[in-house]
């Protein structure tokens, strides 16, 4: 089986799931650090021709990370592409196990089971706090509607203001974000690189949760300890 990945955590499933099988992944793929496999290009503007060249069985990538022109290319080419769509905690464990069948594990591997087993017995939050989620800057863009990022943050007690909004993943001008008045801004390190002196400074009053992207965004082994990593960071910005 021969396997290229589009998606970052999706990259780091298979790599400690189907230790092997991956022959090509995207330049953003930086779980596990050791991977020793050909690079592809970014999620966004892979090299669709050193992708044909490295012949795959299957190329996995996802509805929102991957553009569809590039997928129709290898499709053209006569790749299988499996694309999946992730907008909540289950149906990443619903397209985990659909990933992870399709290359060719033979039994759910155990990470997989902790990790919703973790989300399952996850207890009910002794508290929900509003807050706006950026993603980026210049412009100004946060979580909106139906992400799994913001199902991630309700589990935990946080409602993101923009749930409702008509985009996945709108654009809001600051001086709304700031009239908003939530009760903590959540800044995570990616896809933007938010840190303690990028993006707090914009908020000022706020308290300013900075947390993992990996932990918020990512489905793939890093769900298992996402709710306490997430926990910590967001307790944290709240003292």
């Amino acid at each position: 089986m021969r396997v290229v990945s589009l998606v970052p955590s999706l990259t780091e499933a298979v790599a400690l799931s189907a230790p092997g099988v991956l022959v090509g992944v995207t330049d953003w793929c930086t779980h596990p650090a050791d991977l020793d496999v050909a690079r592809i290009g970014g999620t966004k503007n892979p090299k669709t021709e050193r992708i044909v060249e490295l012949a795959p069985d299957l190329v996995i990538a996802n509805e929102e990370e991957n553009r569809a022109p590039d997928l129709a290319e290898l499709r053209a080419a006569g790749i299988e592409v499996l694309v999946t769509e992730v907008r909540d905690v289950p149906g990443a464990f619903r397209e985990l196990d659909r990933v992870l069948t399709a290359c060719g594990t033979r039994t759910r591997p155990r990470w997989l089971d902790e990790a919703e087993r973790t989300w399952s017995a996850l207890p009910p939050p002794d508290r929900r706090t509003t807050a706006v989620v950026p993603i980026w800057r210049r412009p100004w863009m946060v979580l909106g509607r139906d992400t799994f990022a913001g199902d991630v943050l309700a589990r935990l007690g946080v409602d993101h203001l923009y749930a409702t909004h008509e985009d996945r993943y709108p654009r809001i001008p600051l001086e709304e974000l700031r009239a908003a008045a939530p009760d903590a801004v959540v800044l995570p390190d990616e896809p933007y690189r938010f840190t303690a002196d990028d993006g707090p400074e914009a908020f000022p009053g706020l308290p300013c949760a900075l947390v993992s992207g990996r932990h918020l965004t990512w489905y793939g082994p890093s769900l298992a300890e996402a709710p306490e990593v997430l926990g910590a960071a967001l307790r944290a910005a709240r003292r």
